[in-house]
């Protein structure tokens, strides 16, 4: 079976460098984004199964990014990530399509937890589609 294939996309690099290394050391295929513009550069190159979006993000914020994701690749999985939560923006992003949302700074068992659900999903989407 294929590795997972995840999309990191947040401002933080340090943050994208070091959950990226914990992701690839667990089998998952990663790839990493700074901002919106190259997160939605990558989309259109590689088959990502599952977004790990921030939501704060200078430029296009992460629930610009996730409307745009679900308009054009509308298989990819989002989960949304911030250190600055409110129940507004975790409901705005699940009404739009976003699988979850967690808070930073997060275990990365958690992040684990919430990318194999996103992918499940997916899994299902997919399945529906070929039976159509």
């Amino acid at each position: 079976m294929n590795p997972i294939s995840v999309l990191l996309v947040d401002d933080e690099e340090k943050f994208v460098t070091s959950n990226a290394k914990l992701l690839s050391k667990r089998g998952y295929d990663i790839l990493t984004a700074l901002d919106a513009k190259q997160a939605l550069n990558i989309l259109e190159t590689h088959d990502v199964h599952v977004a790990v979006l921030d939501v704060r993000m200078p430029g296009m914020d992460g629930i610009t990014l996730l409307k745009e994701i679900k308009n054009r690749f509308p298989l990819v999985e989002v989960v949304m990530l911030t250190g600055h939560a409110t129940f507004e923006s975790a409901v705005s992003g699940l009404k739009i399509g976003a699988s979850d949302y967690l808070m930073k700074p997060c275990q990365i068992s958690e992040l684990i937890q919430k990318i194999g659900e996103a992918h499940e999903k997916r899994k299902i989407n997919e399945e529906k589609i070929r039976h159509k």
